[in-house]
């Protein structure tokens, strides 16, 4: 008998000269730096990006001084079981009563769709209350949360300057991904796996995320 495959969803956005980023941080760019040619066996490109192009998993670096490096955080919270959870149309803040309906037996990982597409725009986007955050963070104590991640670009709104949920996130040791796409992943219950580079001075990282379907 031939084993069902085991069916994957792709939950990372394409990163190009198109993907947006933070107004002011660095865009994508790319030029070929070798070409194939009879002198030359290979095509080799280089790249510039902020290290928070596309899905990425920001690092406590990024939001407090002295703290971890992309390189240097454990991989255990991007590698395992999750939740995506529907709060389609929740306004500018997702709220405890968006999630309410999916919170019975949840596991360490939880996901956020906010959008019926998902959002990688700086101009307006759904981001994650502080009391929603909080409810996560204390709903299963004995499996504590370990990772929070949302389909827009930041887990706080585009104008705050004191970025509440990063702070919350820090004060958890709560690791966070951004700019995910699950317009198309049902809710329920998956496999995460979303690893961040070794990148040893960076605060944040780049990462193809993807979800699997549970054996």
């Amino acid at each position: 008998m031939t084993a069902k495959p085991i069916r994957i969803w792709d939950i990372s956005p394409a990163v190009d000269e198109r993907a947006e980023v933070f107004p002011g941080d660095t865009p994508y760019s790319q030029r070929l730096h070798f070409s194939l040619s009879p002198g030359c066996p290979v095509n080799v490109n280089s790249i510039t990006l902020s290290p928070h192009t596309g899905a990425h998993a920001d690092a406590p670096m990024h939001y407090a001084n002295g703290g971890l490096s992309s390189g240097e955080l454990d991989l255990a919270p991007y590698l395992g079981r999750c939740r995506v959870i529907h709060c389609l149309d929740s306004g500018p803040l997702v709220l405890p009563e968006h999630i309410a309906h999916a919170l019975d037996n949840l596991p360490q990982r939880v996901l956020l769709r906010t959008a019926r597409t998902a959002s990688q725009s700086w101009a307006a986007f759904t981001a994650l209350g502080q009391q929603t955050l909080a409810l996560l963070a204390t709903k299963n104590i004995a499996t504590p949360l370990l990772l929070i991640g949302i389909d827009t670009p930041s887990v706080d709104p585009a104008a705050s300057q004191d970025l509440p949920c990063h702070q919350q996130l820090l004060a958890g040791n709560l690791r966070v991904l951004e700019n995910l796409v699950l317009d198309d992943v049902p809710e329920g219950d998956y496999e995460l796996i979303a690893l961040p580079l070794k990148l040893m001075r960076a605060d944040a990282s780049p990462v193809r995320a993807i979800l699997r379907e549970l054996p």
